[in-house]
């Protein structure tokens, strides 16, 4: 049965990339991900908007959030006199560079069978006995000394992705998956980068920091919407894990 979508709307603002280094520096980080995610934290509590993404100092950071423009506006002012560093640095104010974020709403009605072209930044990982590993290191590792093609990265992420978005053998159904088919993916770009996730806080409100490399791909391809529901809440969830530190965020755009 159709359900009412909850309402999506479009962030964009512009972060400072000097007021950035100065927090990462302060806050002794290496990873964006995390600076931007604490920063969002610091703005937005627990109505941080995720996933986001950030594409560079020129283009800044895109981000779904559930906030309507009034009570967006509303989080800002608060913030402004709570945290106002975390404001300017993300650049939600006007400033002499920009005119502060910019809302605008997202559509969560689509028709089915609708082909769309996509493109997202993730973190194609498994779980194994070592932990979280590159699936495709994972994928040579599981092929051994078989005979047979060598495994190629953009055909393991692919299936990777397809298996991100489908059901899950043994678990529950989640209402996001079975949204998309997917017609085509490509691996549009790849790096190993280090990510840092912290501890919960300890006795002395410490949190300790560990440093994981992984992968970080950017995936583009074509979708056809399949379920307009469950596709409304695969945009606002995101895909694959780290959607709250600038990976899952699925940016659309028509079919050529």
């Amino acid at each position: 049965m159709s359900q009412t979508a909850t309402p999506l709307y479009l962030l964009h603002c512009q972060p400072d990339a000097r007021l950035l280094a100065t927090w990462m520096a302060r806050h002794r980080t290496h990873d964006e991900g995390e600076a931007l995610h604490g920063l969002l934290r610091a703005v937005f509590g627990t109505a941080t908007p995720q996933p986001f993404r950030y594409l560079d100092e020129a283009r800044g950071l895109l981000a779904y959030t559930p906030l309507d423009a009034q009570a967006l506006a509303a989080q800002v002012a608060k913030a402004v006199d709570a945290d106002p560093l975390a404001v300017r640095t993300l650049g939600l104010i006007t400033s002499a560079q920009h005119g502060g974020y910019r809302l605008r709403p997202y559509p969560t009605q689509w028709a089915q069978g609708q082909v769309l072209g996509f493109e997202v930044r993730v973190r194609p990982t498994v779980r194994g006995a070592r932990g979280e590993q590159d699936a495709f290191l994972h994928a040579v590792a599981q092929a051994g000394g078989k005979d047979g093609a060598p495994v190629q990265r953009e055909a393991v992420y692919a299936q990777w992705l397809h298996g991100q978005l489908g059901p899950r053998e043994g678990q529950p159904r989640q209402p996001w998956q079975g949204a998309v088919e997917l017609l085509d993916v490509q691996l549009q770009a790849f790096a190993r980068s280090p990510i840092t996730r912290r501890s919960q806080p300890g006795a002395g409100g410490e949190r300790k920091g560990r440093v994981i490399d992984g992968p970080d791909a950017t995936v583009t391809g074509r979708l056809r919407v399949t379920d307009s529901d469950a596709f409304a809440q695969l945009l606002a969830r995101g895909v694959g894990r780290h959607r709250s530190y600038g990976f899952g965020m699925l940016l659309l755009q028509r079919a050529a």
